[in-house]
């Protein structure tokens, strides 16, 4: 009797329809066939590197960047492709640049102007002097000493060598330590960082050209002759007076060294960049695969378009991007989902997650009160603001999905503190299990665009990625190149993306955490040092 009943109970189980959150095992089937056979994720990345190259905010290749991005949405045939403006800043690019050693002997400096700073109008010579500043309690140590010097204003290390392979994989131990629940901490006396940072750059720069200096460097923060160029003064209204360069770390010390002998060492800087004020405005890029539901609901993945300018943004975040417009050109060709589908390309994501913030202040919330409504200014302390209050599109938008971790393969995805989504997670996580792909953990990360949607209460996610040598070399460095890409990551993370939003399009939509309201500080010992 017992074998009846549990035959029964088997033929019964076939016939039943799935868990409308299950995974469409006929339908990833169909996805991983063209996004393995077909796939177009590597053409797509190597445009945007090497044809297209560094795409800064608001510069003439992030504009070309917009333009393409656009069109290729619109040939696979999505719908509703437009650009969404919000008010960013100039524009500004690298025409050209050079920095030597004159004396003791000419060295070509591997060096690069820092982002927002202006040109030097022709060659620039001078004695570098070796002045730390970092904010106006320094000044008055370096008061009277700078006037025709270029400021070396890092202060010079002895350098390091690396304790780890520059190249790694998540071991299955490393994936595991990663679920862990992490108790938010909250101290609202805390400035922001970047507020600290704008405004002793600009503090600066007004006491060096009241100084006289010609122009001042930074050292680059890695070894390896590597250099980064970020800058943050992009503002209508920052505009910054002197010409400024980072310098490889190598040839920083090697100055700092020269100078500390006595030697006095002279660098001539050229730095040929141009500044754009004809459009302040910045363009995220949307487009659509519309849906079979009336009910307005829609699932979403995004990845930011915007970059760095030492490299060509091929890991970051060309291949995210890639794998965003690769994620929709399959879905493209499968049937409609019950849910529209949205893809986003965000711009300024490097300045402070700009455009992915300004599209939830258009479509989903608005948040605090006497908060500024332009310029820079409107996102500093923005998740500190209260209260908040929901448009009417907060729920309609169901699940979104994040890739900005450069080109590694998806290894799992963290559930930013929502144990409610862990077993639907792993249930789509299944039939990638054989390619790497199974890990959920429940802690948060941040640092990219999901992290303002998980900031008002919308189910926000970005994935685990192997991190190759994304940190330890690439990110927002001069090696970010296509040729540091890995194809067969590529494909593999395209192909879970699609597979991801085509269950979140087709299900039940995904449990939301709840809609935040102002915390209070909970530990009577706690306290901000900033």
């Amino acid at each position: 009797m017992r074998k009846t009943l549990l035959a029964a109970a088997a033929a019964i189980a076939l016939v039943i329809p799935a868990a409308s959150q299950s995974s469409d095992l006929g339908m990833t089937t169909r996805i991983m066939d063209e996004g393995f056979n077909r796939s177009q994720v590597m053409l797509t990345a190597e445009y945007l590197a090497d044809q297209i190259g560094p795409r800064l905010t608001n510069s003439p290749a992030m504009r070309k960047a917009e333009g393409w991005t656009m069109g290729k949405f619109s040939e696979w045939g999505l719908s509703n492709v437009h650009k969404e403006g919000f008010e960013f800043g100039r524009g500004w690019w690298i025409e050209s640049s050079s920095v030597k050693m004159v004396t003791p002997r000419p060295i070509q400096l591997t060096a690069i102007p820092i982002a927002w700073t202006p040109a030097t109008n022709g060659t620039v010579t001078g004695e570098v002097i070796v002045a730390p500043i970092a904010s106006p309690a320094d000044f008055a140590k370096w008061k009277g000493k700078l006037r025709g010097k270029i400021v070396l204003l890092t202060k010079p290390d002895t350098g390091s060598e690396p304790g780890t392979p520059a190249f790694k994989r998540w071991t299955d131990d490393e994936l595991a330590r990663m679920d862990q629940f992490e108790q938010p901490t909250y101290d609202p006396g805390a400035p922001d960082a970047r507020t600290k940072r704008l405004t002793a750059a600009k503090a600066v720069d007004a006491f060096l050209q009241e100084e006289g200096a010609l122009a001042y460097a930074t050292k680059s923060r890695l070894d390896g002759k590597l250099v980064h160029g970020e800058g943050y003064l992009f503002g209508v209204g920052d505009t910054v007076k002197t010409p400024g360069v980072e310098i490889a770390a190598e040839d920083y010390r090697r100055l700092a060294r020269l100078a500390g002998l006595g030697l006095a060492p002279t660098v001539s800087i050229n730095s040929d960049v141009r500044f754009d004020d004809s459009d302040a405005n910045a363009y995220d890029i949307i487009a659509d695969i519309p849906g079979t539901s009336k009910d307005g609901t829609y699932v979403m993945a995004g990845a930011h378009l915007d970059s760095w300018v030492a490299g060509d943004g091929a890991a970051d975040n060309g291949a995210g991007s890639a794998m965003i417009m690769e994620a929709a050109r399959i879905l493209s060709r499968m049937p409609k989902p019950k849910r529209t589908i949205r893809f986003a390309l965000w711009a300024g994501e490097e300045q402070g997650l700009l455009g992915s913030l300004a599209y939830i202040q258009n479509h989903y919330v608005t948040r605090g009160t006497n908060a500024p409504t332009s310029g820079l200014a409107r996102y500093m302390g923005w998740v500190n603001r209260w209260p908040i209050a929901t448009k009417p599109e907060w729920s309609k938008m169901v699940g979104y999905f994040n890739i900005d971790n450069g080109s590694g393969r998806l290894r799992g995805i963290y559930a930013e503190n929502n144990p409610a989504v862990v077993p639907i997670f792993k249930e789509w996580l299944t039939p990638f299990a054989s390619m790497g792909a199974s890990s959920v953990v429940i802690r948060k990360t941040g640092g990219t665009d999901h992290v303002y949607m998980q900031a008002v209460g919308m189910p926000g996610f970005q994935f685990i990625q192997d991190p190759l040598d994304y940190n330890s070399r690439i990110h927002h460095t001069s090696v970010d190149t296509f040729d540091h890409l890995k194809a067969d990551d590529m494909r593999q993370a395209a192909v879970i993306l699609a597979t991801f939003l085509w269950n979140a399009a087709n299900g039940d939509a995904l449990p939301r955490p709840p809609l935040p309201t102002q915390p209070v500080k909970t530990d009577p010992f706690a306290y901000s040092d900033e």
